[in-house]
């Protein structure tokens, strides 16, 4: 038994090493998404700065945030900057989409070697091919008057 604990570490054994593996690449995938949205929302506010000061003497104050502190600087020499700085955001962008590819692919394998099904509410699997375009549930709706 000493040499199973103390080896190096293999795929799961039982159901629920395999479980907790499942779910701890799901967890990274939802931190990746979370991720990706919010640098998506800084590319975003960075693209607003740039199309509002673009316009502008190039010689017109400017206030720009660097580290916690306010710092007067000109459009000049904070455009540049933005702009840089917003390029190097969809650098970061590109490359955790990448890895989300990479953890679906993931994912997936490991779904496929395990066998594993998603189970909707009502105890039914899903099954990714099964799925039909345009299906809807439907809602109960009590009478308006009660």
């Amino acid at each position: 038994m000493a040499g199973i604990s103390g080896g190096v570490h293999k795929d799961p054994i039982n159901e629920q090493e395999v479980a907790a593996k499942y779910g701890s690449i799901r967890t990274e995938m939802n931190q990746i998404y979370s991720k990706i949205t919010e640098l998506e929302m800084e590319v975003s506010e960075h693209s607003l700065v740039i199309n509002a000061i673009q316009p502008l003497d190039p010689t017109r104050r400017c206030y720009r945030m660097i580290g916690g502190v306010l710092v007067e600087r000109t459009i000049k020499e904070v455009l540049p900057a933005v702009e840089q700085n917003k390029e190097g955001i969809e650098v970061v962008i590109a490359r955790l989409n990448e890895a989300l590819e990479r953890k679906k692919k993931e994912l997936t394998d490991f779904e496929t070697k395990y066998k594993i099904r998603i189970r909707k509410n009502d105890g039914e699997s899903v099954d990714e091919n099964s799925k039909k375009e345009g299906s809807a549930q439907g809602v109960l709706v009590g009478p308006a008057n009660a």
